[in-house]
Protein backbone atom coordinates (compact mmCIF):
# COMPACT_ATOMS: atom_id res chain seq x y z
CA UNK A 1 0.00 0.00 0.00
CA UNK A 2 3.69 2.14 -0.41
CA UNK A 3 3.48 1.90 -3.78
CA UNK A 4 1.55 5.13 -4.20
CA UNK A 5 4.02 7.66 -1.81
CA UNK A 6 6.48 6.08 -3.67
CA UNK A 7 5.46 7.29 -6.59
CA UNK A 8 4.63 10.72 -5.61
CA UNK A 9 8.26 10.87 -4.26
CA UNK A 10 9.67 9.65 -7.82
CA UNK A 11 7.51 12.33 -9.45
CA UNK A 12 9.09 15.06 -7.07
CA UNK A 13 12.40 13.80 -7.79
CA UNK A 14 11.75 14.40 -11.87
CA UNK A 15 10.47 17.45 -10.94
CA UNK A 16 13.36 18.48 -9.27
CA UNK A 17 16.14 17.72 -11.77
CA UNK A 18 13.96 19.08 -14.81
CA UNK A 19 14.04 22.04 -13.39
CA UNK A 20 17.47 22.28 -12.82
CA UNK A 21 18.59 21.10 -15.63
CA UNK A 22 16.29 24.09 -17.64
CA UNK A 23 18.11 26.84 -15.82
CA UNK A 24 21.34 25.55 -15.75
CA UNK A 25 22.41 28.01 -17.93
CA UNK A 26 21.69 32.00 -17.40
CA UNK A 27 18.87 32.97 -15.56
CA UNK A 28 15.55 35.05 -17.14
CA UNK A 29 16.27 38.31 -17.18
CA UNK A 30 14.48 41.50 -18.13
CA UNK A 31 16.28 41.49 -21.56
CA UNK A 32 16.16 38.01 -22.65
CA UNK A 33 11.73 37.87 -21.40
CA UNK A 34 11.82 41.35 -23.72
CA UNK A 35 13.43 39.28 -26.88
CA UNK A 36 11.04 36.77 -25.91
CA UNK A 37 8.05 38.39 -25.74
CA UNK A 38 9.02 40.10 -29.45
CA UNK A 39 9.55 37.32 -31.08
CA UNK A 40 6.12 35.59 -30.02
CA UNK A 41 4.87 38.87 -31.08
CA UNK A 42 6.55 38.92 -34.56
CA UNK A 43 5.13 35.10 -35.20
CA UNK A 44 1.65 36.86 -34.45
CA UNK A 45 2.03 39.49 -36.94
CA UNK A 46 2.65 37.11 -39.58
CA UNK A 47 -0.08 34.71 -38.77
CA UNK A 48 -2.40 37.51 -38.42
CA UNK A 49 -1.46 39.15 -41.94
CA UNK A 50 -1.23 36.00 -44.13
CA UNK A 51 -5.24 34.65 -42.22
CA UNK A 52 -6.11 37.99 -43.26
CA UNK A 53 -4.40 37.71 -47.14
CA UNK A 54 -6.69 34.13 -47.34
CA UNK A 55 -9.86 36.58 -46.16
CA UNK A 56 -9.09 38.94 -48.83
CA UNK A 57 -8.66 36.02 -51.49
CA UNK A 58 -11.94 34.32 -50.39
CA UNK A 59 -13.62 37.97 -51.44
CA UNK A 60 -12.46 36.91 -54.87
CA UNK A 61 -15.22 34.21 -54.88
CA UNK A 62 -17.73 37.05 -53.61
CA UNK A 63 -17.23 39.12 -56.58
CA UNK A 64 -17.23 35.96 -58.97
CA UNK A 65 -20.75 35.16 -57.14
CA UNK A 66 -22.29 38.79 -56.73
CA UNK A 67 -21.68 39.40 -60.63
CA UNK A 68 -22.39 36.11 -62.16
CA UNK A 69 -25.84 36.54 -59.91
CA UNK A 70 -26.83 39.76 -61.34
CA UNK A 71 -25.95 38.63 -64.57
CA UNK A 72 -27.77 35.97 -67.17
CA UNK A 73 -26.86 31.96 -67.01
CA UNK A 74 -25.40 32.23 -70.63
CA UNK A 75 -22.74 34.18 -69.30
CA UNK A 76 -21.66 32.66 -66.18
CA UNK A 77 -18.57 30.71 -67.35
CA UNK A 78 -17.81 33.33 -68.77
CA UNK A 79 -17.41 35.82 -65.65
CA UNK A 80 -16.02 32.80 -63.29
CA UNK A 81 -13.18 32.84 -65.92
CA UNK A 82 -12.41 36.40 -65.64
CA UNK A 83 -12.58 36.21 -61.98
CA UNK A 84 -10.50 33.38 -62.07
CA UNK A 85 -7.62 34.93 -64.34
CA UNK A 86 -7.79 38.20 -62.04
CA UNK A 87 -6.10 36.66 -59.84
CA UNK A 88 -3.96 34.37 -61.55
CA UNK A 89 -2.30 36.56 -64.04
CA UNK A 90 -2.69 39.48 -61.62
CA UNK A 91 -0.61 37.35 -59.18
CA UNK A 92 2.01 36.95 -61.88
CA UNK A 93 1.81 40.49 -63.15
CA UNK A 94 2.43 41.58 -59.24
CA UNK A 95 5.32 39.05 -58.38
CA UNK A 96 7.34 40.61 -62.22
CA UNK A 97 6.24 43.85 -62.16
CA UNK A 98 4.03 45.58 -59.70
CA UNK A 99 5.45 45.03 -56.10
CA UNK A 100 8.36 46.51 -57.16
CA UNK A 101 6.31 49.92 -58.63
CA UNK A 102 4.52 49.90 -55.97
CA UNK A 103 6.89 49.15 -52.55
CA UNK A 104 10.37 49.00 -54.30
CA UNK A 105 12.99 52.40 -53.48
CA UNK A 106 11.27 55.79 -54.68
CA UNK A 107 13.97 58.49 -55.53
CA UNK A 108 11.09 60.69 -56.82
CA UNK A 109 7.90 59.60 -55.04
CA UNK A 110 6.32 58.61 -58.05
CA UNK A 111 7.22 54.62 -58.61
CA UNK A 112 9.77 52.29 -57.25
CA UNK A 113 12.75 51.61 -58.87
CA UNK A 114 14.55 47.60 -57.61
CA UNK A 115 11.53 44.46 -55.93
CA UNK A 116 10.95 43.22 -59.01
CA UNK A 117 10.46 39.55 -59.52
CA UNK A 118 10.17 39.83 -55.44
CA UNK A 119 14.25 40.22 -55.06
CA UNK A 120 13.92 41.86 -52.18
CA UNK A 121 13.86 38.44 -50.80
CA UNK A 122 16.40 36.19 -51.03
CA UNK A 123 16.70 32.14 -49.20
CA UNK A 124 17.43 33.31 -45.81
CA UNK A 125 16.30 36.88 -46.06
CA UNK A 126 13.63 38.41 -43.90
CA UNK A 127 10.38 35.90 -44.55
CA UNK A 128 8.42 39.24 -43.96
CA UNK A 129 9.34 39.88 -47.42
CA UNK A 130 6.95 37.37 -48.41
CA UNK A 131 4.18 37.91 -46.13
CA UNK A 132 3.76 41.44 -47.36
CA UNK A 133 4.12 40.24 -51.26
CA UNK A 134 0.91 37.60 -50.38
CA UNK A 135 -0.99 40.19 -48.33
CA UNK A 136 -0.60 43.06 -51.04
CA UNK A 137 -0.98 40.49 -54.00
CA UNK A 138 -4.64 39.76 -53.01
CA UNK A 139 -5.29 43.43 -52.77
CA UNK A 140 -4.02 44.14 -56.40
CA UNK A 141 -6.36 40.97 -57.84
CA UNK A 142 -9.32 42.88 -55.41
CA UNK A 143 -8.27 46.15 -58.11
CA UNK A 144 -8.79 44.38 -60.88
CA UNK A 145 -11.89 42.37 -60.69
CA UNK A 146 -14.02 45.10 -60.08
CA UNK A 147 -13.87 45.58 -63.57
CA UNK A 148 -15.53 42.35 -64.55
CA UNK A 149 -18.71 43.48 -63.66
CA UNK A 150 -19.16 46.56 -65.29
CA UNK A 151 -17.90 45.35 -68.72
CA UNK A 152 -20.00 41.93 -67.94
CA UNK A 153 -21.60 39.70 -71.13
CA UNK A 154 -20.27 41.91 -73.61
CA UNK A 155 -16.51 41.95 -73.41
CA UNK A 156 -13.79 39.82 -75.69
CA UNK A 157 -12.41 37.62 -73.27
CA UNK A 158 -8.86 38.02 -74.96
CA UNK A 159 -9.10 41.43 -74.51
CA UNK A 160 -10.32 41.54 -70.69
CA UNK A 161 -6.98 39.23 -70.18
CA UNK A 162 -4.46 42.35 -71.35
CA UNK A 163 -6.18 44.77 -69.16
CA UNK A 164 -6.14 42.52 -66.48
CA UNK A 165 -2.50 41.88 -66.76
CA UNK A 166 -2.29 45.76 -67.47
CA UNK A 167 -3.82 46.57 -64.11
CA UNK A 168 -1.96 44.47 -61.95
CA UNK A 169 1.50 45.36 -63.28
CA UNK A 170 1.48 48.74 -64.10
CA UNK A 171 -1.89 51.22 -63.09
CA UNK A 172 -2.45 49.65 -59.80
CA UNK A 173 0.89 49.45 -58.26
CA UNK A 174 2.10 53.10 -59.57
CA UNK A 175 -1.30 54.85 -57.68
CA UNK A 176 -0.58 52.51 -54.83
CA UNK A 177 2.80 53.48 -54.45
CA UNK A 178 1.57 56.87 -54.39
CA UNK A 179 -0.77 56.55 -51.33
CA UNK A 180 1.28 53.37 -49.48
CA UNK A 181 4.70 53.00 -50.45
CA UNK A 182 5.95 53.79 -47.32
CA UNK A 183 4.90 50.49 -46.13
CA UNK A 184 7.57 49.16 -47.19
CA UNK A 185 10.54 50.43 -49.27
CA UNK A 186 8.90 53.00 -50.86
CA UNK A 187 7.80 56.38 -50.34
CA UNK A 188 4.95 58.31 -52.20
CA UNK A 189 4.45 61.25 -52.87
CA UNK A 190 0.86 61.54 -51.73
CA UNK A 191 1.40 59.51 -48.30
CA UNK A 192 4.08 62.10 -47.18
CA UNK A 193 0.87 65.09 -47.46
CA UNK A 194 -0.57 63.21 -45.08
CA UNK A 195 -3.31 61.20 -47.13
CA UNK A 196 -5.57 58.62 -45.05
CA UNK A 197 -6.61 55.51 -46.63
CA UNK A 198 -6.08 52.79 -44.48
CA UNK A 199 -7.80 49.69 -45.85
CA UNK A 200 -8.31 51.18 -49.47
CA UNK A 201 -11.51 52.77 -50.37
CA UNK A 202 -9.25 55.12 -53.11
CA UNK A 203 -6.33 52.65 -53.60
CA UNK A 204 -8.33 49.69 -54.40
CA UNK A 205 -12.00 50.39 -54.78
CA UNK A 206 -12.32 53.83 -56.58
CA UNK A 207 -9.22 53.13 -58.49
CA UNK A 208 -10.93 50.08 -59.77
CA UNK A 209 -14.51 51.78 -59.52
CA UNK A 210 -13.12 54.79 -62.28
CA UNK A 211 -11.53 51.84 -64.50
CA UNK A 212 -14.62 50.55 -64.97
CA UNK A 213 -16.60 53.73 -65.98
CA UNK A 214 -14.06 54.06 -68.50
CA UNK A 215 -14.70 50.24 -69.80
CA UNK A 216 -17.94 50.42 -69.71
CA UNK A 217 -18.01 53.76 -71.68
CA UNK A 218 -15.12 52.39 -74.22
CA UNK A 219 -17.60 49.10 -74.48
CA UNK A 220 -20.86 50.03 -74.57
CA UNK A 221 -24.18 49.10 -73.61
CA UNK A 222 -25.27 45.50 -73.60
CA UNK A 223 -28.00 45.25 -76.89
CA UNK A 224 -31.18 45.87 -75.63
CA UNK A 225 -30.57 47.66 -72.23
CA UNK A 226 -31.37 51.41 -73.74
CA UNK A 227 -34.25 51.66 -75.95
CA UNK A 228 -34.56 54.39 -78.08
CA UNK A 229 -37.27 56.37 -76.45
CA UNK A 230 -34.82 56.73 -73.73
CA UNK A 231 -36.25 54.40 -71.13
CA UNK A 232 -34.24 51.68 -69.39
CA UNK A 233 -35.27 48.00 -69.74
CA UNK A 234 -33.96 45.96 -66.92
CA UNK A 235 -31.87 43.02 -67.60
CA UNK A 236 -32.37 40.44 -64.73
CA UNK A 237 -30.24 38.50 -63.03
CA UNK A 238 -30.67 34.96 -63.38
CA UNK A 239 -29.41 33.99 -59.90
CA UNK A 240 -30.11 36.34 -56.39
CA UNK A 241 -29.29 33.67 -54.40
CA UNK A 242 -25.91 33.56 -56.10
CA UNK A 243 -25.41 37.55 -55.68
CA UNK A 244 -26.78 37.19 -52.09
CA UNK A 245 -23.99 34.56 -50.87
CA UNK A 246 -21.35 36.58 -52.40
CA UNK A 247 -22.13 39.22 -50.24
CA UNK A 248 -22.17 37.75 -47.20
CA UNK A 249 -18.84 36.01 -48.63
CA UNK A 250 -17.63 39.63 -49.07
CA UNK A 251 -18.58 41.37 -45.92
CA UNK A 252 -16.50 38.01 -44.24
CA UNK A 253 -13.57 38.52 -46.03
CA UNK A 254 -14.09 42.56 -45.11
CA UNK A 255 -12.67 41.81 -41.93
CA UNK A 256 -9.17 40.72 -43.20
CA UNK A 257 -9.75 43.55 -45.94
CA UNK A 258 -9.55 46.16 -43.08
CA UNK A 259 -8.35 44.81 -40.20
CA UNK A 260 -5.73 42.64 -41.63
CA UNK A 261 -4.55 46.18 -43.29
CA UNK A 262 -2.84 46.80 -39.98
CA UNK A 263 -0.41 43.79 -40.14
CA UNK A 264 -0.30 43.97 -36.77
CA UNK A 265 -2.02 41.07 -34.40
CA UNK A 266 -2.94 43.64 -31.64
CA UNK A 267 -5.65 44.74 -30.09
CA UNK A 268 -6.84 47.79 -32.32
CA UNK A 269 -8.67 45.04 -34.81
CA UNK A 270 -10.98 44.97 -32.57
CA UNK A 271 -12.04 48.68 -33.17
CA UNK A 272 -11.40 47.62 -36.93
CA UNK A 273 -13.86 45.04 -37.02
CA UNK A 274 -16.47 47.06 -35.17
CA UNK A 275 -16.79 49.86 -37.53
CA UNK A 276 -16.42 47.84 -40.64
CA UNK A 277 -19.15 45.71 -39.52
CA UNK A 278 -21.87 48.78 -38.37
CA UNK A 279 -21.14 50.69 -41.86
CA UNK A 280 -21.99 47.53 -43.51
CA UNK A 281 -25.03 46.98 -41.82
CA UNK A 282 -26.01 50.89 -41.97
CA UNK A 283 -25.62 51.05 -45.75
CA UNK A 284 -27.39 47.91 -46.24
CA UNK A 285 -30.40 48.99 -44.19
CA UNK A 286 -30.79 52.48 -45.57
CA UNK A 287 -30.46 51.02 -48.69
CA UNK A 288 -33.13 48.41 -48.19
CA UNK A 289 -35.37 51.26 -46.62
CA UNK A 290 -35.05 53.92 -49.77
CA UNK A 291 -35.60 51.22 -52.77
CA UNK A 292 -38.49 50.83 -50.10
CA UNK A 293 -39.60 53.92 -50.57
CA UNK A 294 -38.94 54.28 -54.21
CA UNK A 295 -39.67 51.80 -55.30
CA UNK A 296 -42.67 50.44 -53.01
CA UNK A 297 -40.76 46.92 -52.48
CA UNK A 298 -37.30 46.43 -50.49
CA UNK A 299 -35.72 45.24 -53.27
CA UNK A 300 -32.89 42.90 -52.85
CA UNK A 301 -30.35 44.43 -55.74
CA UNK A 302 -29.74 47.55 -53.82
CA UNK A 303 -29.92 46.37 -50.04
CA UNK A 304 -27.28 43.71 -51.27
CA UNK A 305 -25.34 46.79 -53.11
CA UNK A 306 -25.65 49.19 -49.94
CA UNK A 307 -24.17 46.73 -47.88
CA UNK A 308 -21.46 46.58 -50.58
CA UNK A 309 -21.47 50.41 -50.57
CA UNK A 310 -21.18 50.86 -46.80
CA UNK A 311 -17.97 48.48 -46.87
CA UNK A 312 -16.18 50.34 -49.05
CA UNK A 313 -17.07 53.51 -47.76
CA UNK A 314 -15.55 52.71 -44.56
CA UNK A 315 -12.57 51.27 -45.81
CA UNK A 316 -10.16 54.42 -46.02
CA UNK A 317 -11.47 55.60 -42.45
CA UNK A 318 -11.77 52.13 -40.38
CA UNK A 319 -9.30 52.93 -37.74
CA UNK A 320 -9.90 56.08 -37.28
CA UNK A 321 -13.17 57.10 -36.82
CA UNK A 322 -15.67 56.01 -34.34
CA UNK A 323 -18.52 53.24 -34.31
CA UNK A 324 -20.99 56.23 -34.80
CA UNK A 325 -19.12 57.97 -37.59
CA UNK A 326 -18.39 54.55 -39.07
CA UNK A 327 -22.62 54.29 -38.75
CA UNK A 328 -23.02 57.53 -40.69
CA UNK A 329 -20.60 56.54 -43.28
CA UNK A 330 -22.14 53.66 -43.95
CA UNK A 331 -25.84 55.12 -44.24
CA UNK A 332 -24.57 57.99 -46.60
CA UNK A 333 -23.27 55.19 -48.75
CA UNK A 334 -26.09 53.08 -48.92
CA UNK A 335 -28.15 56.14 -50.03
CA UNK A 336 -25.63 57.22 -52.60
CA UNK A 337 -24.92 54.02 -54.28
CA UNK A 338 -28.73 54.25 -55.09
CA UNK A 339 -29.04 57.23 -56.80
CA UNK A 340 -25.52 56.87 -58.27
CA UNK A 341 -26.87 53.52 -59.98
CA UNK A 342 -30.30 55.96 -61.29
CA UNK A 343 -27.69 58.26 -62.20
CA UNK A 344 -25.91 56.23 -64.66
CA UNK A 345 -28.73 54.65 -66.12
CA UNK A 346 -29.58 58.15 -67.34
CA UNK A 347 -26.36 58.68 -68.59
CA UNK A 348 -26.88 55.72 -70.64
CA UNK A 349 -23.87 53.82 -69.34
CA UNK A 350 -24.03 50.08 -68.70
CA UNK A 351 -22.82 48.68 -65.43
CA UNK A 352 -24.59 45.48 -64.53
CA UNK A 353 -23.69 45.12 -61.03
CA UNK A 354 -23.25 48.52 -60.01
CA UNK A 355 -19.41 48.32 -59.79
CA UNK A 356 -18.75 52.04 -61.05
CA UNK A 357 -21.24 53.30 -58.00
CA UNK A 358 -20.56 51.10 -55.38
CA UNK A 359 -16.57 51.07 -56.02
CA UNK A 360 -15.58 54.64 -57.48
CA UNK A 361 -18.45 56.62 -56.11
CA UNK A 362 -18.65 55.25 -52.10
CA UNK A 363 -14.86 54.84 -52.45
CA UNK A 364 -14.48 58.55 -52.99
CA UNK A 365 -17.20 58.95 -50.55
CA UNK A 366 -15.44 57.03 -48.14
CA UNK A 367 -12.12 58.60 -48.43
CA UNK A 368 -13.68 62.28 -47.75
CA UNK A 369 -15.38 60.58 -44.47
CA UNK A 370 -11.89 59.63 -43.27
CA UNK A 371 -11.48 63.40 -42.91
CA UNK A 372 -14.47 65.15 -42.21
CA UNK A 373 -15.20 61.82 -39.50
CA UNK A 374 -11.64 61.80 -37.54
CA UNK A 375 -11.58 60.95 -34.21
CA UNK A 376 -9.18 63.58 -33.44
CA UNK A 377 -11.10 66.40 -34.85
CA UNK A 378 -11.64 67.99 -38.25
CA UNK A 379 -8.71 69.52 -39.88
CA UNK A 380 -9.46 71.44 -42.87
CA UNK A 381 -6.02 70.77 -43.96
CA UNK A 382 -6.73 66.59 -43.94
CA UNK A 383 -10.00 67.26 -45.62
CA UNK A 384 -8.24 69.14 -48.90
CA UNK A 385 -5.34 66.37 -48.90
CA UNK A 386 -8.23 63.80 -49.20
CA UNK A 387 -9.84 65.35 -51.79
CA UNK A 388 -6.64 65.68 -53.58
CA UNK A 389 -6.53 62.36 -53.16
CA UNK A 390 -9.54 61.37 -54.89
CA UNK A 391 -9.08 63.63 -57.70
CA UNK A 392 -5.99 62.46 -58.29
CA UNK A 393 -7.09 58.36 -58.26
CA UNK A 394 -9.82 59.66 -60.44
CA UNK A 395 -7.64 61.95 -63.23
CA UNK A 396 -5.31 58.15 -62.99
CA UNK A 397 -7.32 55.70 -63.11
CA UNK A 398 -10.07 56.70 -65.75
CA UNK A 399 -7.33 58.67 -67.92
CA UNK A 400 -5.33 55.39 -68.17
CA UNK A 401 -8.13 53.16 -68.52
CA UNK A 402 -10.03 55.34 -71.10
CA UNK A 403 -6.51 54.88 -72.92
CA UNK A 404 -5.95 51.21 -72.12
CA UNK A 405 -9.28 50.23 -73.40
CA UNK A 406 -9.02 52.52 -76.78
CA UNK A 407 -5.63 51.00 -77.50
CA UNK A 408 -7.18 47.79 -76.90
CA UNK A 409 -10.27 47.72 -79.03
CA UNK A 410 -8.63 49.15 -81.58
CA UNK A 411 -5.85 46.85 -81.95
CA UNK A 412 -7.84 43.57 -80.92
CA UNK A 413 -11.12 44.44 -80.44
CA UNK A 414 -13.25 45.04 -77.03
CA UNK A 415 -16.37 43.82 -77.59
CA UNK A 416 -17.86 40.60 -78.80
CA UNK A 417 -20.26 40.34 -82.02
CA UNK A 418 -23.76 40.47 -81.71
CA UNK A 419 -24.63 37.03 -82.45
CA UNK A 420 -21.98 36.16 -79.66
CA UNK A 421 -23.70 38.62 -77.36
CA UNK A 422 -26.52 36.78 -77.80
CA UNK A 423 -25.89 33.19 -77.93
CA UNK A 424 -23.49 34.15 -74.51
CA UNK A 425 -20.25 33.98 -73.98
CA UNK A 426 -20.02 30.78 -72.04
CA UNK A 427 -20.42 29.00 -75.67
CA UNK A 428 -18.96 31.28 -77.89
CA UNK A 429 -15.89 32.26 -76.31
CA UNK A 430 -15.32 29.19 -73.81
CA UNK A 431 -17.22 26.18 -75.79
CA UNK A 432 -19.38 25.26 -72.75
CA UNK A 433 -22.66 25.74 -71.13
CA UNK A 434 -23.08 26.33 -67.15
CA UNK A 435 -26.04 24.69 -66.70
CA UNK A 436 -26.67 21.89 -69.16
CA UNK A 437 -29.70 20.60 -68.26
CA UNK A 438 -31.54 24.03 -68.83
CA UNK A 439 -32.26 26.20 -71.34
CA UNK A 440 -30.87 29.99 -70.72
CA UNK A 441 -32.79 32.89 -71.96
CA UNK A 442 -30.75 34.14 -75.15
CA UNK A 443 -32.34 37.48 -74.40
Amino acid sequence: MKILPMRRYAFGLCLVFLSSTAFAGEAPNAFSNRDAIALVQEHANFIWTLIAACLVFFMQAGFALVESGFTRAKNLINIMMKNLMDFAMGSLAFWAVGFGLMFGASPTGFFGVDGFFLSHWSPGGDPWTLAFWMFQAVFAATAATIVSGAMAERTRFSAYLIYSLIVSAFIYPVFGGWAWGGLFHGGGWLENLGFIDFAGSTVVHSLGGWMALAGAMTVGPRMGKFMKDGTVRPILGHNMGFASLGVFILWFGWFGFNAGSTTTADKSIAMIFVTTNLAASAGCVTAMLISWLKFGKPEVGMSLNGALAGLVGITAGCANVTPLSSVIIGSVAGGLVIFSVLFFDRMKIDDPVGAISVHGVCGAWGTLAAGIFHMDGFSLDIVLVQLLGIGTCFVWAFGMGLILFKVIDRVLGLRVSEEEELEGLDIMEHGGIAYPDFDASST
